[in-house]
């Protein structure tokens, strides 16, 4: 062999050795359990063994365990048990808007660089499109797979956060489905179903889990911390306003965990209630899997709410509860001494580690090797595709919301536009669009860039940041761009320096000198005026409503990595926007005179409280819930609705004024109808079009002022008509709560609402 020809050989091998190690190097086997191809022992275990049902192998499993194994598998971080050929495991895995790095269970790598990013749920609720909620459940679940099948994930997600947004102040806001109960538990079930994608045999694609379990909305407002507040609750505002959701997630979702909060509720932190977690969660609802706590929930009770005397008491008294899982290592630390001083049962361990291991049965963790799995062909390749930055980018274009136009100013010609003038803060920020528990992106398109692709465009920034102080505000640089700019496009707002977890607003105007910057370039410009907010929370710019040079303002939330190019899509005409506010946006009065930590949702005349929400709220919003803008106009047609409905009380109520009933199967029995609308785009231009059906009950047991109950989304071309039908179903839709948390159906006339339709139906008892 010469000289040359070995060289070559070393240096073909040398090659290869690199393609493959940049290849594959950063792979992993994913984690699994009973791994027989390599350990033939294994499969005389029971739990190993794929014929017998779940409940069968988790029993023998846990008959196996000693009791120290059995307390390490009831925190988040899991140890191996080598000797049952049991790896570890890390629970802690987030999917709020796409695979996150947040938590122990997720490793970006170069083999897996990234992740689709989707707008954040507050954007996407306002899409009122649930197809759309379940397809980026199941695009997230695909990509979540992927990574578990190279080692980089794990299977149990703690999304998605579906806590009602009672006050906008909140800094989780960007993190929820908005303030409507229905709302919410559609987003929660329809996201929950695309993740778990659930089938016939209970198997799990990947687990969800819907948190923070519950009336949990103050993270920390002057002085007030999440972890030491009371949310002090009537039994009504449970029963309607806080509840509803989680029990749709379970109930409809079929949601794998739910995770208790760090607050307590009346006194008792949720993650100690007996009565929610094993009561109404296990008991009422029939959750078919395990409680988890918020990270370090637990220690939280002890050390800082000092709801127990000792760390055993702790520990046993949230088991006790229904705690099947701690995040965190309180548990691993205090169980042990809590069995042995009789605070705690083993029985109660048992019981924890039985549904903790039963999900994972149900996810294939104990079925052998992944890849030779249902999911076993995902992998990077499936990660970032064409099709999943298309749905990211479709659902920001869905959830974009068009609060003004006036002499339908919008949409712009890019023909008859020479330059743009782009300013703002938020103009050309790439991460400010993620929002939180984000993963890392496949790819920015800023707001910046996705105007630019449609016509030329000069830009300046503004002001240095959301912040936006007054030695940071650059007035003359923006004023220069619109005065020679055709049409000025302003992007401001708020970012996770505003309003995130752990921080909550103290006020409804846009921060800093963002307000001064919007009427100075306003007044400068040569050109109409587009104003675009970049937020969760809504603001208070009745200055900008008024302002007759402002000529259109849209919210886009924080749309995700494509929303750059979602906001060019819609303000060049390309998509015509169907979006609708998911809160109420509230006048700064509102936060200068009602505190985040009143939980009432009522409004109460004697004091002048005015409520929360658009269920109750007295006063006049900037923005209602539901508010959203067209190209095109829809008409409404009502084609189908009783009149009278007849409510089968017996003589109990035929012969005496009952203004209410018990919400019983014995009343109703299945009673249902329908309300039958005909939907027609009356306009030039195609267009989606949410269809909302709300309705007002009798003004009794201070019932809702209105309550969605339904709704759907329609796309309709120039002048095509078509019907939508909503069944409703008289006990589940139209009771209202009554002062003891009681669920009564209310008699007499009920109005119901779509757009600009009222229609008047009356409940009467009978025999």
């Amino acid at each position: 062999m010469t000289a040359r020809l070995l060289l070559s050989l070393v240096f073909f091998k040398f090659s290869l050795i690199c393609f493959l190690s940049s290849s594959y190097v950063y792979a992993e086997i994913p984690v699994f359990a009973c791994d027989t191809d390599s350990n033939k022992t294994l499969a005389s275990f029971n739990f190993c063994d794929t014929t017998l049902s779940f409940t069968e192998r988790v029993a023998d499993l846990v008959k196996r365990l000693t009791l120290e194994e059995k307390i390490t598998h009831i925190i988040d971080q899991t140890p191996a048990v080598p000797r049952l050929g049991i790896p570890s495991y890390n629970w802690w895995s987030e999917a709020l808007h796409g695979v996150s790095s947040v938590g122990h269970g997720t490793k970006f790598s170069p083999l897996v660089p990234s992740a689709t990013s989707f707008p954040m749920p507050i954007l996407t609720a306002a899409s009122f499109n649930t197809t759309l909620f379940e397809s980026i459940g199941e695009a997230i679940s695909t990509e979540a797979r992927a990574m578990y099948n190279v080692g980089k994930a794990g299977l149990t997600f703690w999304s998605p956060t579906m806590n009602l947004l009672r006050d906008p102040r909140w800094g989780r806001t960007l993190e929820t489905p908005g303030e409507d109960p229905y709302l919410i538990g559609k987003y929660a079930s329809g996201y929950v179903r695309g993740l778990q994608q659930l089938d016939d045999e209970d198997r799990l694609k990947v687990a969800a889990c819907c948190k923070h379990y519950t009336a949990y909305d103050v993270d920390n407002w002057k002085g007030v911390e999440r972890y030491k507040f009371n949310a002090i609750v009537t039994k009504q505002d449970m029963e309607d306003t806080f509840q509803p959701a989680f029990k749709s997630c379970v109930t409809e979702g079929n949601v794998a965990s739910v995770m208790c909060s760090y607050n307590q509720v009346n006194g008792t932190p949720t993650c100690a209630d007996k009565n929610l977690l094993s009561g109404v969660l296990r008991d009422q609802w029939k959750l078919n899997g395990y409680i988890v706590s918020d990270c370090d929930s637990v220690d939280v009770l002890f050390n800082a709410q000092r709801y127990t005397k000792s760390p055993e008491e702790a520990a046993a008294v949230t088991i006790n509860a229904g705690l099947d899982l701690d995040c965190g290592v309180f548990l691993a630390n205090h169980t042990l001494k809590a069995i042995q001083t009789g605070l705690v049962k083993e029985v109660e361990i048992d019981r924890a580690v039985t549904q903790n291991f039963n999900v994972l049965m149900r996810l294939g963790f104990f079925d052998g090797d992944p890849r030779k799995q249902r999911y076993g062909s995902l992998g990077p390749k499936d990660i970032c595709t064409s099709a999943h930055e298309e749905l990211a980018r479709e659902a920001a274009r869905q959830g974009i919301v068009l609060l003004k136009n006036e002499n339908k100013f919008l949409p712009l010609s890019a023909k008859s536009i020479k330059l743009a003038a782009v300013i703002g803060p938020q103009a050309n920020v790439t991460h400010d669009m993620i929002g939180n528990y984000e993963g890392i992106p496949c790819s920015y398109i800023t707001p910046l860039q996705g105007l630019s692709e449609h016509v030329n465009t000069i830009y300046a920034k503004g002001c240095a940041s959301v912040l936006c102080p007054p030695e940071n505000l650059h007035l003359d640089d923006a004023k220069n761009a619109a005065a020679q700019a055709d049409i000025t496009i302003l992007i401001v707002g708020a970012n996770r320096s505003v309003e995130e977890e752990s921080r909550d607003r103290v006020s409804l105007l846009l921060p800093g000198q963002q307000a001064t910057l919007v009427s100075e370039v306003a007044n400068a410009s040569k050109g109409p005026v587009v104003l675009v907010i970049m937020s969760a929370g809504g603001f208070d710019i009745s200055f900008a409503k008024s302002n007759d040079k402002i000529s259109s303002i849209l919210w886009i939330g924080y749309p995700g990595q494509h929303g750059g190019a979602a906001l060019g899509d819609v303000i060049f005409g390309s998509y015509n926007p169907s979006g609708r506010l998911p809160i109420t946006w509230y006048p700064e009065s509102f936060s200068e005179n009602i505190s985040m930590t009143d939980m009432r949702m009522r409004p109460d005349p004697s004091t002048g409280y005015p409520g929360r929400t658009y269920r109750f709220y007295t006063g006049t919003p900037i923005y209602p819930f539901g508010y959203g803008l067209s190209y095109t106009t829809f008409k409404y047609s009502l084609l189908k609705a009783p009149g009278l409905v007849n409510i089968p009380t017996g003589t109990a109520c035929l012969f005496k004024h009952c203004q209410s009933i018990n919400a019983t199967s014995s009343y109703c029995n299945g009673l249902s109808f329908q309300v039958r609308v005909r939907v027609q785009n009356t306009g030039t231009r195609p267009g989606a079009d949410s269809v909302l059906l709300y309705f007002t009950p009798p003004h009794v047991h201070n019932a809702p002022r209105k309550q969605l109950i339904s709704f759907e989304k329609v796309y309709l071309e120039p002048w095509e008509a078509k019907n939508v039908v909503f069944k409703v179903d008289v006990c589940k839709d139209l009771s209202i709560a009554d002062e003891e948390g009681g669920r009564k159906l209310a008699l007499g006339i009920h109005s119901f609402q779509i757009g600009n339709l009222q229609k008047y139906i009356v409940l009467k008892p009978s025999l």
